[in-house]
């Protein structure tokens, strides 16, 4: 991909509406060229004009469905050859309502394939071809649902807690190679996410609701300030860093030798 700008290429997958769509045109505000992926060609060739119009970027259109294996390839293949990726927004996402035994199995494999498999491989993608270089941005688009097992939804929470997870491992073990990594952690948000997973926006406590404009540039004014972990709704940073401060007083002890002694078992060998 030809370069305009100094700052590389952006690739944005679920570029072709809300929160994809959103990023794109920030990012090419800021100067990134772009790579858009997304199921909807029409869609993703009007976006493609539009910016090139308004930012002067270029923009490449990539029809990619993340619960394809062989499209999952595609994007990894374009990340480990463009040297100008310079940022991985990995956005493209579902939501699968309804309690989890009322879920078909396919239905949760599909989700899984997006939420988790694709994620995980397009970050691995990213991490290979970023680290070598000494720079370069991933962004994971996660939810809080991921934290809040009381919201159900449990197969979603759970892809969300894993590209939460996957995130801060990926940063750790990448700390001081110059990679940033940022998981972003949406509350409810006016996409079409809710009515592609059967509830209508309409029903939504809008005191409650985000508009996605308001989401992205608070998530990029996360990335600007170094989050690892952007919370857009969250008034105060101190309450995330007191339940990661709760956890770090579980982790000297949450692997020894033998059983806490409140659960009476008798130790086999001396500690």
């Amino acid at each position: 991909m030809t370069q305009s700008k100094s700052l590389g290429a952006a690739l944005v997958t679920g570029a072709s509406s809300g929160i994809g769509a959103v990023y794109a045109d920030r990012l090419a505000a800021r100067g990134y060229d772009l790579i858009l992926a997304a199921r909807d060609q029409g869609r993703l060739d009007n976006l493609a004009a539009n910016l090139r119009t308004e930012h002067g970027v270029a923009v490449e259109v990539i029809r990619a469905d993340l619960t394809d294996a062989a499209d999952v390839a595609r994007l990894e293949a374009k990340i480990a050859a463009d040297p100008a990726v310079a940022l991985v927004v990995n956005n493209a996402g579902a939501a699968l309502m309804g309690g989890f035994i009322d879920n078909t199995p396919e239905k949760i494999d599909d989700l899984i394939a997006l939420n988790v498999t694709a994620v995980t491989r397009l970050t691995h993608a990213a991490t290979r071809a970023f680290v070598p270089r000494g720079r370069g941005t991933i962004v994971n688009v996660s939810s809080v649902v991921g934290i809040a097992h009381e919201y159900g939804a449990a197969v979603y929470g759970a892809t969300k807690a894993f590209v939460t997870y996957l995130t801060q491992a990926v940063a750790h073990e990448t700390a001081g190679s110059g990679v940033r990594l940022q998981a972003v952690l949406p509350g409810a948000t006016r996409t079409e996410i809710w009515e592609r997973s059967g509830r209508k926006l309409e029903d939504l406590d809008p005191a409650r609701t985000m508009d996605v404009d308001e989401l992205v540039d608070a998530a990029l004014a996360g990335l600007d300030a170094g989050e690892l972990i952007t919370i857009p709704s969250l008034p105060d940073p101190a309450d995330w860093a007191g339940y990661q401060a709760a956890r770090a007083v579980l982790l000297p002890n949450i692997s020894h030798a033998h059983p806490a002694e409140r659960y009476g078992v008798r130790a086999l060998t001396p500690a």
